[in-house]
């Protein structure tokens, strides 16, 4: 992760790791990409 990643008040569904967002993603250290903001689907 980069200086510009920030964590999120999110876990992972798959592992329950932390979070990070990026631009409009939320990313799993160990799953990449979990969920996008523009998905009207969120968990």
């Amino acid at each position: 992760m980069t200086a510009d990643d920030a964590r999120a008040d999110r876990t992972c569904p798959m592992c329950e790791e932390q979070l990070f967002k990026r631009h409009c993603k939320y990313l799993c250290p160990q799953h990449g990409v979990v969920v996008d903001c523009s998905d009207p689907f969120t968990f």
